[in-house]
């Protein structure tokens, strides 16, 4: 007995219309293509809650970028962003106590891991985010240091080559940080995920073949 091509269509119509409930959840980047890395964190975070609800944000350390998420998993806008001079994925055990003329240029990285962030004051008065209060690393608007170290000129250059020159703190465009950081931290925290320069993902965060 013959199958019409109508009980077809209608079957057809009906497996494209379902197929969309089987997939699992994901990171909403929108029209932005992220990096593997950066895709492959996020859709973890959305498709196990790691964030708890709170809004999240990613940092790719090897882009110099930041995306930063409502807590659904929906991107609420992405920006290039300065890191530690010195590449690598640990920080050196007490130099949140060191002052910054004691730091040594190696030393000057940006931890990879998962925070619990919190919003705080600088000893200026300036609103930052605590990333890791210990080690003294934040998130905080970009500001010059000095001329020499051209911050503003590399947040604005095309490429991530030159994103390197903090002490270990994420510097953000100004205008980034009071638009929409500021604005999707409706609480006084979220969980930031700095990606690795080095280490695995696995190893930084945990990763089991069920967890992913």
């Amino acid at each position: 007995m013959g199958v019409s091509r109508k009980w077809i269509a209608a079957v057809s119509l009906a497996v494209a219309s379902a197929s969309p409930s089987w997939a699992a959840p994901a990171a909403d980047f929108g029209r932005v293509k992220p990096s593997a890395q950066a895709r492959s964190v996020g859709d973890w975070v959305v498709r196990t809650r790691d964030n708890r609800d709170w809004p999240f944000m990613l940092i790719d350390k090897r882009r110099a970028r930041l995306y930063v998420f409502e807590s659904g998993g929906r991107l609420r806008g992405t920006a290039p962003v300065l890191l530690g001079l010195a590449k690598g994925d640990h920080t050196v055990p007490g130099i949140g106590d060191k002052p910054l003329e004691q730091v040594k240029d190696h030393e000057r990285t940006t931890p990879a891991g998962r925070f619990l962030a919190e919003r705080g004051q600088n000893l200026r008065g300036d609103k930052i985010l605590w990333i890791d209060y210990n080690s003294a690393v934040s998130m905080h608007r970009v500001r010059s240091v000095g001329p020499n170290e051209r911050r503003l000129e590399r947040l604005a250059s095309p490429t991530p080559d030159d994103n390197r020159i903090s002490y270990g703190c994420i510097n953000v465009p100004v205008a980034f940080f009071d638009r929409v950081i500021d604005r999707v931290m409706t609480g006084e925290r979220a969980v930031v995920y700095v990606l690795p320069d080095v280490e695995p993902l696995s190893q930084v965060f945990g990763w089991t073949t069920a967890s992913r």
